[in-house]
């Protein structure tokens, strides 16, 4: 069975790609966040996080 990928960025998926802790994952999503536009309640996309970071998404998508 194929495993899906997800859409969705969370602060875990940011810390095992940069290996930050977990509290500047989530400093890093609320950034990107803030960004696009977004409010803190609002989920952001991978994307959208890659777009505000300069980070090639293919990349980023080895650590979801």
């Amino acid at each position: 069975m194929k495993k899906s990928k997800r859409m969705i960025i969370y602060a875990k998926d940011v810390q095992n790609a940069t290996g930050r802790s977990y509290r500047q994952s989530l400093r890093l999503v609320q950034k990107a966040k803030n960004r696009v536009g977004k409010s803190s309640k609002d989920m952001l996309s991978l994307k959208e996080f890659c777009e505000v970071f300069n980070i090639n998404p293919l990349d980023f998508e080895e650590f979801i």
